[in-house]
């Protein structure tokens, strides 16, 4: 889905069906996708029966997104799409989040809801606060194409960038996370995100009194991660990132007992403890992906040796950080050769 795909569309006229769900904002109105109007782009889509779920959903989330930021547009404008990404979809990295925030941020310059914050000379810009609140809220219509009924923290975090906090359905920012270095490595083992979350459901029906206090214990984890994030500040501390450590791995524990664990990530855990390393699974685990944190000072002859050490488990394995800015406009001078070359002939 994400991988050199050119989405074109054409103008035209195409009607969707249904009540909708409107939320307010300071710039128009996001309308929220019904059964009813995705059941109907199905049939504009006209995708054929062996088409990829990952491919049927962009173009789906696309044709919403399209249809509905220019809908007030006197006529559907022509425009060409291309969507380049090192991200693996459906390994729990929010691809289809980014793939969200970027469409709406186009849609949104172009169709001239929000100024393209670009000026002469520049490389690359933001927008302002209101903009990305308009951005997000779009991206997370386009989640909810694809994923149904999303909790809204992937898109929020490909918009603002940084490190969040998401906490009874609230979402905030993190003031100055540091920079950490990690390796995140992808166990290629498929998984279904809708029946993990169903199995821990049914898990605390059945077991409430062991469940419940494991899911305030990982409550307690991810509060006093925030803080130690919080006191790394400018300058962290080895002790702070020891502490992150042991977090770390009690929240694998936690996150086995709950039952989204898997061998694969079992197999990433001791790998990496290995080379002295700590890893926990991210996203809805049951497979998919783990983030193994690096710590400062470590020798870069190590930090490859455990990429061999996992890439030799049929692993693969990427070294990047976590915090990077959020949806940015680029200069096309200024973009990655490899996107570069995507883009011509357009």
């Amino acid at each position: 889905m994400l991988s050199e795909v050119l989405l074109v569309s054409a103008p035209g006229k195409v009607i969707l069906h249904g009540e909708h769900a409107v939320v307010h904002g300071k710039q128009g109105d996001v309308t929220a996708p019904t059964p009813e109007q995705v059941e109907k782009l199905k049939e504009v889509a006209g995708l054929p029966d062996d088409c990829a779920v990952t491919e049927r959903l962009a173009v789906l989330a696309f044709l919403y997104l399209y249809l509905s930021i220019f809908r007030k547009q006197r006529t559907l404008p022509s425009l060409d799409v291309v969507v380049w990404s090192e991200l693996p979809p459906g390994a729990g990295l929010g691809s289809s989040a980014a793939y969200s925030v970027c469409l709406a941020a186009a849609f949104l310059t172009m169709c001239e809801e929000i100024p393209n914050p670009l000026k002469d000379g520049e490389h690359i810009n933001r927008w302002t606060k209101e903009d990305l609140e308009l951005i997000n809220k779009w991206a997370f219509q386009g989640e909810r194409v694809i994923h149904g009924n999303p909790s809204g923290v992937d898109n929020a975090v490909s918009t603002w960038g940084g490190a969040l906090r998401y906490q009874q359905g609230k979402i905030s920012s993190l003031k100055r996370p540091p920079a950490l270095q990690i390796l995140l490595t992808n166990t290629k083992v498929p998984r279904s995100t809708k029946a993990l979350v169903a199995g821990v459901r049914n898990r605390l029906l059945k077991f409430p009194e062991i469940v419940a206090p494991l899911l305030t214990s990982i409550d307690a984890i991810s509060l006093e991660c925030e803080r130690v994030l919080g006191e790394m500040g400018e300058a962290p501390a080895l002790e702070q990132y020891l502490v992150l450590e042991e977090l770390i791995d009690m929240n694998q524990h936690h996150l086995n007992a709950l039952g989204v664990g898997h061998v694969s990530l079992d197999q990433l855990c001791q790998v990496t403890r290995a080379h002295g390393l700590h890893s926990k699974l991210t996203g809805a685990g049951g497979g998919g992906c783990g983030i193994t944190l690096l710590k400062p000072g470590l020798e870069q002859p190590e930090v490859e040796a455990t990429k061999q050490a996992l890439t030799n488990c049929g692993f693969d394995c990427w070294e990047t950080s976590i915090g990077a800015p959020g949806v940015s406009v680029h200069s096309a001078t200024s973009l990655d050769s490899r996107v570069r070359q995507a883009l011509d002939g357009l």
